[in-house]
């Protein structure tokens, strides 16, 4: 008797290849539009120049974030929480009214996998012919259209990586190091790094990172609602699919599969909203393209919510739910986070202070009979402009700095200062006494800033 054979059971599926189809119509120019403002402002930014450096800079080193006019310490990491927090809501906010219309249009994968396509269609050609040339067996042409892809892949992918390195290594001086072959090991990693991210993940990985690797297609259902436009399908005017055209009880659908051959993921819209959908409505042009041919009204497959679709909602009635309880929170937080960081920033006071005392005199007396205590000021500017500054000290009546009180800060640095403080003897309690330093702007502009320090007189 022959022994059962084990069953086998795949964890995993093989992946199946995906051969999107070029389309045309609103929401591909639509999406080209977009890549074309991303990849400008991308690639663009770091060759900006703004009072004599870089205009958007991350400068790792120095410990400063430049962005145009504004100059960011580690102490302003406030700006750049409050900044996540607000493109958080601002996703939500998005999510709630058009569904995954950010990861369809903007999100770099989709950026990236856009271009990287069009790339692709140059070298192997249209849907079929691509499928075709992977079926065939290699030869001289076969390994002349995919190497010259790869090849253009390569390139637009190391310039990605190069750029992205330009926004924390000033990208001018990048380029003359890697014109000259003397990047450092630091910038080569990156770089290499970046590019090589930016070739898988838009040349071989593609919808795989928007199906298993991005959390975003996980929990965006939880933001959605009954009236959140996503791209649906009208089962009720499409069913039943009959690819005769005007077959009598048949429904619009003619069962082309169109909508199928141009999904970025794959997926068959007919069959109801799925996770893998990214809204990228490249199926609502294909379907209102074959509606165009077939003579029949488009809007077969659109952007719809599910009230809409159920209680058959006019296109004014779609739009007069859209400001809901749900996007009213999510506007009025971004309203008041967003105005909160904008007068904050404008409110910032551009000299910061931090007194440190000589630990190591606690308190001598001098000429005079005078008490002396010696202080290092930590004196950050802000500005990009020097800044001429008086120090002054009080606290105790007769408190007065025995060094040059007016001092020179330049633009966007920090400094260092010994200064040495003197009271009159018999003033001040012995032990610790509170005093504090104000350093004024003397340059026309209302900058102050006040720290407080401890004055110790000796016992």
């Amino acid at each position: 008797m022959n022994a059962p054979k084990e069953a086998v059971i795949r964890m995993y599926a093989a992946r199946q290849e995906i051969y999107p189809r070029e389309i045309k119509g609103r929401y591909a120019s639509l999406r080209w539009a977009c890549v074309w403002l991303t990849q400008l402002l991308f690639y663009g930014l770091p060759w900006i120049e703004m009072h004599g450096r870089q205009a958007v800079l991350f400068d790792l080193a120095s410990r400063k974030f430049y962005l145009f006019g504004l100059v960011l310490w580690p102490q302003d990491f406030i700006y750049l929480a409050a900044l996540l927090i607000l493109c958080a809501y601002g996703l939500f906010l998005v999510t709630a009214v058009a569904g995954r219309v950010w990861c369809g249009f903007a999100c770099p994968q989709t950026v990236y996998t856009e271009i990287f396509l069009w790339i692709e269609r140059k070298f192997e050609g249209t849907r079929s012919s691509r499928i075709r040339l992977d079926r065939q067996p290699w030869s001289l042409e076969k390994l002349a259209r995919k190497g010259g892809k790869h090849a253009a892949w390569g390139l637009v992918a190391l310039w990605t990586g190069f750029t992205f390195v330009g926004y924390f290594t000033p990208v001018r001086e990048l380029s003359f190091d890697a014109a000259s072959f003397g990047l450092g090991p630091w910038e080569s990693f990156w770089v290499l790094f970046y590019g090589f991210a930016t070739y898988g993940n838009a040349g071989w990985l593609r919808e795989q990172v928007c199906k298993y690797m991005c959390p975003y297609a996980r929990f965006q259902s939880a933001m959605f609602d009954k009236d959140t436009l996503i791209v649906t399908y009208d089962a009720a005017r499409g069913e039943p699919r009959s690819p005769r055209q005007g077959a009598a009880g048949a429904g619009d659908c003619i069962d082309c599969s169109m909508c199928v051959q141009v999904c970025p993921t794959g997926i068959d819209i007919r069959q109801g909203l799925q996770y893998e959908c990214i809204g990228c409505a490249a199926c609502v042009d294909a379907c209102n393209g074959v509606m165009d041919k077939v003579k029949r009204p488009r809007g077969l497959i659109r952007y719809a919510t599910e009230n809409a679709l159920a209680q058959r909602f006019s296109a004014s009635q779609v739009r007069s739910r859209i400001l809901r309880p749900r996007v009213l929170v999510y506007t009025a937080v971004l309203a008041i986070l967003g105005g909160a960081m904008v007068a904050s920033l404008a409110l910032r006071n551009p000299l910061k202070l931090d007194v440190i005392r000589d630990r190591g005199a606690m308190g001598r007396e001098v000429e005079d009979g005078m008490i002396e205590n010696v202080y290092r000021l930590q004196v950050m500017n802000t500005l990009e402009a020097p800044q001429r500054l008086r120090i002054s000290v009080d606290g105790i009546a007769s408190a007065r700095v025995a060094d040059q009180d007016i001092v020179e800060i330049d633009a966007a640095t920090t400094r260092a200062l010994p200064v040495r403080v003197r009271i009159a003897g018999g003033e001040g309690r012995p032990g610790s006494n509170r005093i504090a330093f104000t350093l004024t702007s003397t340059d026309g502009a209302a900058h102050q800033v006040r720290e407080e320090a401890a004055f110790i007189v000796p016992k």
